[in-house]
C-alpha cells in the first residue's frame, strides 16, 4: 500500500490560570476540550464531571527508569538505564537493587532497557530484560531470562543475543503479546540500511517463544523477524478489543533525515514500515502507512492501551510518553478501534519534564516514569520519579 502520512492537528491545548490552581479537564475529547495549565503545587488536580483525579509521586530518586512492570498490586520492578533492576514494595523504593548488570554499556541512549513478565510468571517467576553491552564500536543488545527470587534475581539463560546496537537507536522494548510470544523492538543501530536487511536483527520487531526459539508461524523461515523497516521503535501494545499491535517509533533527528516524523503504526505480520526508504510524508509501494505522524518531534518512548475501569474516559485509548515533547499523548481510536482517522491530545505538557514509560497498574491507575537524568533533561531534586494518575475518592 502507499505510504501516505496523516498529519492531524493536536486537539486544542489551552493554557488558563485560575487563582493559581490548575485544572485538567479529561472529558471525552469530542466533548469539552482539555485545558492544561501550570500548577504551583507538587500534586496536579484533574477534574471530570463524575469525580476528581490527581497526579502523585510514587517514588523518586531513580536513575532514568526505563521500564515498569507490576508483579503484584504492591510490588513494582523498574529497570534503571545504568544497569539496575529496582524493587518498589508498598510504595517504598528498596535500597539494594534486585540485580545489577555491570557490563551494561551506557554511553548515551543505550543501557538496561526492556522488562517483561513471563505469561506464567505466577508459577515460574521468570522475568525478561534487555541490555546493551560491548565496546563503543561494537555495541550489542542481549535479552536474558531471570528468575525472581524475592529481593534478588538470577540469570537463567540468554534468550537472544548479538542484536546490533549503538549509543543511539538501541531499541529495546519487551512485551508479551496475547499469543504469549515475546516481542522485542530493535533500533537500526545508527546504520539505517540494516532496517531493510531481512537477515539483520536491527530495525525490526522480533517475535520469539519464551525459551528463545523461533515460532513456526513467523513470516520468514527460521527468523525471529516479525516486521522490518523501523528506525528506533520503543513502544508496543495490543488493542484490548481488536488485538491489533500498535507501535511508536522515533523519526529522523536531523543527522539522518529531516527532524520530526515520529510515528504511530499498526504492525502487521511481515510488514515493511519504510525506514530508511521513506519517512515523513513520502510514499513507496509496498511500505505501510503510519496512522499518525508527529512533526515537530515528540520522541515517543513507550506505548500502552488503557483497559482499566478507574479512568473510564480513557478506556481502550493508546498512551505513550514523550521525551522531547515532555508529556503524554493520548490517542483515541475510531469507534471500530482499528486506527482509522484517530484523534489525539497531549496531557501533562511540560509539567514533569521528559516522560518515558507509561503503564496501567493493577489498581487501574496510569503510572509513568520521568527521564530527566538522561543527559537531556532538567532534573528536579527528587528525579527521576515514578508517578501515577489516580482517582481521589469523594
Amino acid at each position: 500500500m502507499g505510504r501516505l502520512k496523516k498529519y492531524l492537528p493536536v486537539l486544542l491545548i489551552l493554557a488558563v490560570i485560575i487563582s493559581t490552581v490548575s485544572i485538567l479537564n479529561l472529558d471525552k475529547i469530542t466533548g469539552n476540550n482539555p485545558i492544561i495549565t501550570n500548577t504551583p503545587t507538587e500534586t496536579k488536580t484533574v477534574s471530570k464531571n463524575s469525580g476528581q483525579y490527581t497526579v502523585e509521586t510514587v517514588v523518586g530518586g531513580l536513575f532514568v527508569p526505563w521500564s515498569i512492570v507490576f508483579t503484584s498490586e504492591d510490588r513494582i520492578l523498574v529497570t534503571e538505564r545504568n544497569g539496575n533492576i529496582r524493587i518498589i514494595e508498598k510504595g517504598k523504593l528498596l535500597t539494594t537493587p534486585m540485580i545489577t548488570f555491570p557490563e551494561v554499556s551506557q554511553i548515551s541512549e543505550e543501557g538496561l532497557m526492556g522488562l517483561a513478565l513471563d505469561p506464567d510468571y505466577n508459577s515460574n517467576k521468570f522475568i525478561y530484560t534487555s541490555y546493551a553491552y560491548g565496546p563503543s564500536n561494537n555495541i550489542k543488545v542481549r535479552v536474558v531470562q531471570l528468575r525472581d527470587e524475592g529481593n534478588t534475581a538470577t540469570v537463567q539463560k540468554t534468550v537472544i543475543d548479538n542484536i546490533p546496537a549503538a549509543k543511539f537507536h538501541a531499541g529495546s522494548r519487551l512485551k508479551f503479546g496475547p499469543d504469549d510470544k515475546l516481542y522485542i523492538t530493535t533500533g537500526d543501530a545508527s546504520q539505517k540500511a540494516l532496517s531493510q536487511n531481512q537477515s539483520s536483527l536491527a530495525g525490526k520487531i522480533l517475535r520469539l517463544n519464551t525459551d528463545g526459539t523461533i515460532p513456526e508461524d513467523n513470516p520468514y523461515p527460521d527468523s525471529p523477524v516479525w516486521s522490518l523497516g523501523h528506525r528506533n521503535p520503543q513502544g508496543i501494545d495490543w488493542h484490548p478489543v481488536t488485538k491489533e499491535l500498535w507501535q511508536t517509533e522515533h523519526g529522523p533527528s536531523g543527522n539522518d533525515g529531516p527532524n520530526g516524523g515520529d510515528e504511530v503504526n499498526i504492525i502487521y505480520k511481515g510488514g515493511n514500515y519504510g525506514w530508511p526508504v521513506v519517512s515523513h510524508n513520502n510514499s513507496s509501494a509496498g511500505m505501510i502507512d503510519p496512522i499518525l505522524v508527529f512533526t515537530p518531534a515528540e520522541a515517543p518512548a513507550s506505548g500502552m492501551f488503557y483497559a482499566g475501569n478507574l479512568l473510564p474516559q480513557f478506556k481502550n485509548n493508546f498512551f505513550f510518553g514523550n521525551l522531547r515533547g515532555m508529556g503524554i499523548i493520548r490517542v483515541i481510536p475510531d469507534v471500530s478501534g482499528r486506527g482509522e482517522n484517530p484523534q489525539y491530545e497531549k496531557l501533562l505538557y511540560n509539567e514533569y519534564g521528559r516522560i518515558r514509560d507509561v503503564v496501567q497498574g493493577p489498581d487501574g491507575a496510569i503510572y509513568f516514569s520521568t527521564s530527566n537524568k538522561d543527559g537531556r533533561g532538567n532534573p528536579s531534586s527528587d528525579d527521576d520519579r515514578i508517578m501515577r494518575i489516580v482517582l481521589v475518592e469523594n
